[in-house]
């Protein structure tokens, strides 16, 4: 296993509108995490005033690991690759902001490193409903497929080098899309942890919204 203290995770999280209360607990789970050296970049994609206030407020005590950055709506690739740009740690990964991590999170990925360039892995996933394991097919809009058959986007972690040479474009499944563009340079793999909390229980989630479009016709 890599010697942790040698180093450095960057942690990519784009905000737009996300409640804070859902905000403040993907941050506290990085935090809480079993290894300390990461940064936290939080890319706040042009969000409320009042949200960006109250985030600005949260993390004034942690500016020796979490960095805010404020930018007009551009959409969660762009912010993501902006992310990129800036990042200092050798490793790169990605929180959304209404998950969460499980304390073991990056320390688990990190072991992954000793094989491979770039992971996703399978995660812990919070539903309503066993239908909210479904989100749709990124090659038939007409189909659903269960999220552990998924890449998801914040499950994400690799080798600044292949978030450097390749970048997330800005449409639906860009996280399967940058996924299957590192397998054609790096090495990459699908792994099951599950230290990652997915939560699929919100009517907002992007995927939701076109889930519901898609069982509506």
């Amino acid at each position: 296993m890599p010697t942790l203290t040698k180093i450095s995770i960057s942690i990519l999280m784009a905000v737009y509108n996300t409640p804070f209360i859902q905000i403040k607990r993907a941050i506290k789970s990085v935090l809480a995490q079993t290894v300390s050296n990461y940064e936290l970049i939080i890319l706040d994609d042009g969000s409320h005033e009042d949200i960006a206030t109250e985030l600005k407020n949260y993390i004034r005590d942690f500016a020796n690991q979490i960095i805010y950055l404020q930018h007009q709506n551009i959409g969660q690739s762009k912010s993501i690759n902006r992310g990129i740009t800036l990042s200092r740690g050798t490793f790169i990964t990605i929180l959304d902001a209404d998950d969460e991590y499980k304390p073991n999170h990056l320390e688990l990925c990190m072991q992954q490193m000793l094989h491979y360039d770039l992971i996703a892995s399978t995660t812990t996933t919070i539903v309503n409903s066993d239908a909210d394991y479904f989100v749709t097919d990124k090659h038939n809009s007409q189909k659903l497929v269960h999220v552990d058959d998924c890449i998801l986007f914040a499950t994400l972690f690799g080798k600044k080098e292949v978030f450097e040479t390749l970048k997330f474009e800005d449409k639906y499944a860009a996280d399967a899309y940058f996924y299957e563009k590192a397998d054609e340079h790096f090495l990459v793999q699908k792994v099951n942890l599950r230290s990652y909390i997915y939560y699929r229980n919100s009517a907002n989630s992007i995927t939701a919204k076109m889930k519901t479009k898609h069982l509506s016709k």
